[in-house]
């Protein structure tokens, strides 16, 4: 289902590309693709073995200052899953409202992600809740593609057939990460795994207000150019990396044309492997053979000038080798 969102409607139309809400949060999927034919995506998300569905996704386009955008999210909560609807509904529509978007796309998806989750805290402050979430999101503006994570959710890309990670799970064994956490007054201890404080197997998120010194929502950020090599997009919840390599996630959705079906294979393929978690994630296909308009419409015109040529060559063969001696431009040869 496709819905207007007319709180963006001052820089055109944002169009949000998927249902308010999936059936019953047991299972969804679907699919897109670009009005110029250059890009497809599809989702799949499954609850799996959990009595409850904390992962979230957003998909939405649209064009400002005359750039084709799209963006694609995977929100994955724990405690709860207040902070990733959170996220699902304010995110991205926060992104797009900054003034910097186009401009500096890295500065506004950095203060963005940082004044979102002060924004769900603020929402919280009343509850006794205390949940959280991970957003892993790729912004396409133009053909410039930026990747922005805060948690252990997972974005990768296939160029030329190789696997390669877009992001970096934030864990608190990373040892960057663990001397920020203990800088702040953190500890990172054992408990079946390592934890902020023992209670956090991430170390960064949304929320989390009672660890909120150490786990901060500042996003890391990598940008990619979008070239000829640049094959796929797979964005995923932890249900999946946890029993699928990158490797294997780029194999598989090779194995299918239509992004649809390569998102719902990999979810299939994390459940039959024993993921003990909710699994969702989003394949994007990129398109680099579909011919551009104007460049068509030029190549036919030479063409079409190059048949005549040799036409009236072939009818008036004399004359035309008299006015190519005159003028050597005058014919020209495919």
């Amino acid at each position: 289902m496709m819905m207007l969102d007319s709180g963006a409607t001052a820089k055109g139309p944002m169009i949000d590309l998927l249902p308010e809400k999936d059936d019953d949060g047991g299972y969804a999927s679907g699919g897109w693709k670009s009005e110029d034919g250059r890009l497809s995506c599809g989702y799949s998300s499954f609850r799996g073995k959990r009595a409850n569905m904390e992962d979230f996704y957003d998909i939405k386009t649209s064009k400002i200052g005359g750039q084709s955008v799209s963006l694609f999210g995977i929100f994955d909560g724990h405690g709860g899953s207040r902070a990733a609807e959170f996220l699902k509904e304010h995110l991205f529509e926060n992104l797009m409202k900054h003034s910097k978007f186009i401009a500096n796309a890295k500065l506004a998806i950095s203060e963005t992600y940082q004044q979102t989750d002060i924004d769900f805290l603020e929402s919280e402050k009343d509850t006794f809740r205390d949940d959280g979430s991970t957003a892993s999101t790729a912004v396409l503006v133009g053909n410039r593609l930026y990747v922005a994570n805060v948690g252990d959710s997972r974005t990768i890309i296939s160029k030329a057939g190789k696997a390669i990670p877009l992001s970096d799970d934030h864990k608190p064994n990373r040892s960057d990460e663990r001397k920020r956490i203990e800088s702040a007054g953190g500890v990172v201890m054992w408990a079946g795994t390592w934890r902020v404080g023992g209670v956090l197997a991430m170390s960064r998120a949304f929320g989390n207000r009672m660890l909120k010194q150490f786990v901060v929502a500042e996003p890391e950020i990598q940008e990619q150019e979008v070239d000829q090599d640049l094959e796929l997009l797979v964005l995923a919840s932890d249900g999946l990396w946890d029993v699928v390599p990158n490797e294997d996630a780029v194999s598989i959705a090779q194995t299918e044309e239509e992004p649809e079906a390569a998102a719902r294979k990999l979810t299939e393929t994390a459940y039959t492997r024993g993921s003990a978690d909710n699994i969702t994630c989003i394949v994007v296909k990129f398109h680099h053979k579909i011919a551009d308009p104007v460049e068509t419409q030029q190549h036919m015109k030479v063409k079409a000038e190059t048949l005549e040529t040799q036409q009236n060559i072939e009818r008036n063969p004399e004359e035309s080798w008299h006015k190519s001696q005159a003028d050597p431009t005058e014919i020209r040869r495919s």
